[in-house]
């Protein structure tokens, strides 16, 4: 790399995060290729991981948190760029639903994403530049192997739980499709098992967004030293969007005017809900990467978890011991709660132990990282209850 190219590399914390996380990381060499989807494969490569708690002696207490689309392995730590509490802080933790103190609970960053697992910002031993969109497109499946990866190298050969909401929860169905015979329960919420057309076509805006900013350099920005800042703001506004709700919006914000008496009759954020979007979008750019976003939304998009099974979504879960709790969302237009009904109906037919409640709330899809007592009390109801089954001692 030239001077110039080095320079920008070390002077973004956040292409350093994606290089040098602070997080442990575990390499997996020439001898260990991750197969992907798209029939190749990605060797060498990396995960970078936080654990919280202890693994018990008989490695029966594993939990494995699978993160949503913008977060990262940071569940429940401070986030090393943006110094905020762990993203599910409010579920994982001491004496929280999900009891570090009970469980030794561990959340990798995806493949493909930019907090330390190999992703397009991730450096190419064959090139000694950034991926960029060398990397091969990657999969929800594709992700799940790595993760199985990291599994076994601490020795676990069947998780207590896997949890995860939204393209986490997509990760949860994968593993409990994939590996049944190493979940023993399977916590998805506000998921789906395949992404709608709908939902395809906003990441579609987004992506376009990102490719259309000057700025990204055919996915090579982080070599010519620029960054898709707009591109990548519009984007995480538009999708932001879908997070919430109508009842949602207008309760925060309503017709409120930012900071002002009168409309300006220009293109100022007049409206509270316009500079509240745009704060989103500011703040999103300083701690992901563009191209780990396009990457992301495409493996939610290709996620269809009846295609390999003649489109027969129970059979999918055919033989299933897993135990499983579905919790969708009212007001979630994003992955409205028939989507998760039609997996708890899969489930039923594929002869599945599977629990499922419909939180009422106004808060639309992000409700499921927010503080949702009746989504707590079920979780940790089914968590105890599994506990029970699964012989791990109770405080």
């Amino acid at each position: 790399m030239t001077k110039a190219e080095v320079k920008a590399l070390k002077g973004d914390q956040r292409t350093q995060e994606a290089i040098h996380p602070h997080s442990p990381v575990v390499a997996f060499g020439a001898d260990k290729p991750l197969r992907l989807d798209s029939g190749t494969s990605l060797s060498p490569f990396q995960i970078a991981y936080q654990s919280y708690g202890e693994l018990n002696a008989e490695k029966s207490n594993a939990i494995l948190i699978c993160h949503a689309l913008t977060g990262d392995q940071h569940v429940a730590n401070t986030h090393p760029i943006t110094g905020k509490p762990g993203w599910w802080s409010n579920l994982v933790g001491p004496g929280r639903p999900i009891d570090t103190d009970r469980f030794f609970v561990l959340c990798a960053n995806v493949i493909g994403g930019c907090m330390g697992s190999t992703g397009p910002a991730s450096i190419n031993p064959e090139t000694g530049k950034p991926y960029a969109l060398d990397l091969p497109v990657i999969t929800i499946a594709d992700m799940v192997r790595a993760q199985a990866m990291l599994v076994d190298h601490f020795g676990i050969d069947q998780l207590f739980a896997v949890v995860g909401g939204s393209m986490g929860g997509m990760q949860v169905l994968q593993w409990a499709s994939s590996y049944p015979d190493r979940v023993f329960t399977a916590v998805a919420l506000a998921t789906g098992a395949r992404h709608s057309s709908q939902n395809i076509a906003f990441h579609e805006v987004g992506r376009q967004a990102v490719m259309a900013d000057p700025d990204w350099q055919h996915g090579r920005y982080i070599e010519a030293g620029t960054m898709p800042r707009k591109g990548l703001s519009v984007a995480r506004m538009a999708a932001h969007v879908t997070y919430l709700s109508q009842a949602a919006l207008h309760r925060k914000f309503g017709r409120n005017l930012q900071d002002r008496q009168n409309v300006t009759f220009g293109f100022d954020a007049d409206f509270q809900i316009e500079s509240y979007l745009r704060h989103q979008g500011i703040t999103f750019v300083d701690r992901f990467d563009a191209n780990s976003y396009l990457y992301m939304t495409r493996a939610m998009d290709y996620f269809d978890l009846a295609f390999d099974h003649n489109e027969r979504l129970a059979d999918a879960f055919a033989g299933t011991k897993t135990r499983f709790c579905i919790a969708s969302f009212s007001s979630d237009w994003l992955f409205p709660t028939a989507e998760n009904r039609a997996v708890v109906h899969a489930l039923n037919a594929a002869g599945a132990s599977v629990s499922f409640v419909e939180v009422q709330t106004d808060r639309g899809h992000d409700a499921f990282l927010l503080d949702e007592p009746v989504m707590f009390s079920a979780i940790e109801g089914f968590i105890h209850s599994a506990a029970r089954a699964r012989g791990i001692a109770l405080p």
